[in-house]
C-alpha cells in the first residue's frame, strides 16, 4: 500500500514564495509611486473656497492644499524615500522601513481628511484682505482634492503592508563592494605558455613564467 503524503515539496514552496514575492514587490512598487504622486499633486491643488466682503464688493479666497496643512505632501515625500530604502536593507532593518512606509500612508490620511473641512486659511486670508481682525470667510466650500489627497495616502499605506508582510522575500541591492568599500580583487588570469606575450608581461612584472618563482 502507497501511502501519499500532504507535505509540499520544498522546492515547489521555494517557488510559490518566489512568485508571492514578485508580484507583492510589483504590486508595493506601484502602490507606493502612485500614491506619492496623487498626494503630491492632490497637495498643489485648490482645497478650499469662499469669498470676503471689502469696500469694492465681494472678493474670492483660494487655498491651496499645501496652504491648507503641509503634512500629506512631507509625508508623502518620506513615504517615497521609504520605499527605495527597503531595498537597501535587510531583516530587522527592512521592518523597520516598512513600518515607516506604512505609518507615512496613514499620517497622510489623516492628515488630509482633517485638512477637508478646514476653513481656518480661508478666515485669515478674509481678515489680511479685508482688514478687519475679526473677518471670516463666507460661502465656503471644500473640493475633492482632500479625498485624492487620502487615496493617495491609502496607497502609501497598503505599499507598507505589502512591505512588512513580504518584504523578506523581496531582493536587496546587490553587494558589490566589500564591507571595507573597495572592490573585490578579481581572480588572476592563468599564465598561457603558448603565448608568448604572456611569458614577456611575466617578466616584466619579475615573475617566473616556469612558475619556480621570482625571476
Amino acid at each position: 500500500m502507497e501511502y501519499v503524503t500532504a507535505v509540499p515539496h520544498p522546492r515547489t514552496q521555494a517557488a510559490a514564495s518566489a512568485r508571492s514575492g514578485r508580484r507583492s514587490l510589483a504590486v508595493a512598487l506601484m502602490c507606493g509611486a502612485l500614491g506619492a504622486a496623487v498626494a503630491l499633486l492632490a497637495s498643489r491643488q485648490r482645497w478650499a473656497e469662499g469669498t470676503t466682503t471689502v469696500a469694492g464688493g465681494v472678493f474670492p479666497l483660494t487655498a491651496k492644499g499645501s496652504e491648507v496643512t503641509g503634512v500629506p505632501a512631507a509625508l508623502a515625500i518620506v513615504g517615497l524615500a521609504a520605499l527605495v530604502a527597503v531595498f537597501a536593507v535587510r531583516r530587522s532593518g527592512r521592518l523597520l522601513v516598512a513600518a515607516l512606509l506604512a505609518l507615512s500612508g496613514a499620517g497622510t490620511v489623516a492628515a488630509a481628511l482633517s485638512g477637508a473641512s478646514d476653513g481656518g486659511v480661508l478666515d485669515e486670508k478674509a481678515a489680511q484682505t479685508s482688514g478687519v481682525t475679526a473677518a471670516t470667510a463666507a460661502s465656503l466650500s471644500h473640493t475633492a482634492w482632500p479625498y485624492v489627497a487620502a487615496a493617495g495616502g491609502v496607497l502609501l499605506l497598503l505599499a507598507g503592508l505589502l512591505a512588512l508582510r513580504y518584504g523578506r522575500l523581496w531582493p536587496a541591492m546587490s553587494g558589490r563592494y566589500e564591507r571595507s568599500g573597495a572592490p573585490r580583487p578579481r581572480a588572476a588570469k592563468p599564465l598561457d605558455p603558448d603565448r608568448p606575450e604572456d611569458l614577456w608581461k611575466a617578466l616584466d612584472r619579475g615573475e617566473d613564467p616556469t612558475g619556480a618563482g621570482p625571476a
